[in-house]
């Protein structure tokens, strides 16, 4: 678990405890295959709400009412002039620039299938299927990050923070991560990050050893991120007021649209991604947690809430645990948090139900991934 937060005042309930930039951040390898467009830094969506509804669909002739609830400003957006990588605004695009693009930009080569940067992405893509639950190109941009700096021993200590583990934990990571045949995965993609972006400084990184350990990094401690115009317009919507039948109106429209989409694209309805955040991964797991993370602004920047008045001095604990799981036995929850996160968990909730059966009861692995239409669009519009 992280290294524990903890509150310095009073918080309550429904207060922003702290609002964070992620370290490092990248959208997900498998975003372009879904047609996702996601600013290439921050992660914000590319798309408007409609144009988000339409693909998602498969209903180019749909109309969203009240268009000014969307926030997406597509005069701002900007793109590398060498690679063609899209930006939300000029200040991402100079922020990449400045950060690790340099490292990192294809140029002419963006379709080039025999491009380093290109293999990688390509064996990663073969070897970890949606849904992504961590980034090689994280990884990436972390290297690119240090290459870049003038002041590589601060960029080294900020990555330093987040949680590492021992030598077995790292393989169990790895192991879950990469599936049975990950030893020789592990290898190829090491390989293939080396002949991409070795750096003489970071040559720690590139060892099997030292690879290893960066993948279990972000594996980890990588936070995911989501981000929608459609689920941001779907905000800004409700808290309009608006008469009483147009408000009942709209929300039988909002209803059916998600039913339709859900039918239409599945699950994967977000653009997506991971990002390192130094105060997010010192917070510990609860199955009753009292704060709760969320991306309200269509980006990366990470907002941290209180589900619940929190005292000074208390600990803020967050769940790793979906709605779903969380409901789960107290054998069910840990086997998850152990199979994904190295621990069993000791929170309330756990130590009350310390003399329930070790059992997973069939309807509960039977119900494991349903989830009512109610609960679904909580889930869609959450982000």
């Amino acid at each position: 678990q992280g290294k524990g937060l903890f509150a310095t005042k009073n918080i309550r309930k429904g207060e922003t405890v702290f609002v964070e930039r992620p370290v490092v951040a990248s959208q997900f390898l498998w975003n372009a295959l879904y047609n996702y467009r996601a600013c290439d830094h921050c992660l914000r969506a590319l798309e408007t709400a409609e144009e988000n509804a339409q693909r998602l669909l498969g209903k180019s002739s749909l109309v969203l009412p009240h268009p000014e609830q969307c926030s997406i400003r597509k005069d701002l957006h900007q793109q590398c002039p060498r690679c063609q990588v899209t930006y939300c605004s000029a200040e991402c695009r100079q922020a990449a620039l400045e950060q690790y693009h340099q490292v990192l930009c294809l140029g002419p080569s963006r379709d080039d299938p025999t491009h380093p940067l290109n293999k990688l992405q390509e064996a990663w893509r073969n070897m970890h299927y949606p849904p992504e639950t961590s980034s090689i190109m994280l990884m990436a941009r972390m290297v690119a990050t240090i290459k870049q700096a003038k002041d590589k021993e601060w960029w080294i200590k900020a990555f330093s923070q987040f949680c590492s583990k021992t030598a077995n934990e790292e393989e169990e990571i790895v192991h879950k991560l990469l599936g049975d045949k990950f030893k020789g995965q592990l290898e190829l993609l090491r390989l293939l990050f080396t002949e991409a972006l070795y750096d003489e400084y970071l040559s720690r990184w590139f060892t099997p050893e030292g690879f290893r350990s960066l993948f279990a990094l972000v594996g980890t401690n990588g936070q995911g991120i989501g981000t929608s115009s459609l689920s941001q317009w779907v905000h800004a919507c409700d808290a309009l007021d608006l008469p009483m039948l147009e408000r009942e109106e709209l929300d039988a429209f909002i209803d059916q649209l998600y039913k339709d989409i859900e039918k239409e694209s599945g699950e994967f309805l977000n653009c997506e991604g991971s990002g390192l955040y130094v105060l997010q991964s010192c917070c510990n797991h609860s199955c009753i947690p009292n704060a709760e993370t969320s991306f309200p602004e269509n980006n990366f920047l990470l907002h941290l809430t209180a589900l619940e008045d929190i005292e000074a001095g208390e600990e803020i604990c967050i769940s790793y645990l979906d709605c779903c799981q969380r409901e789960r036995s107290r054998h069910s929850r840990n086997k998850i948090l152990r199979e994904n996160y190295l621990f069993t968990c000791s929170c309330p909730k756990c130590l009350a139900q310390a003399d329930d059966a070790d059992v997973t009861s069939d309807e509960e692995e039977e119900g494991e991934g349903e989830t009512d239409d109610a609960e679904l669009e909580d889930e869609m519009t959450d982000v």
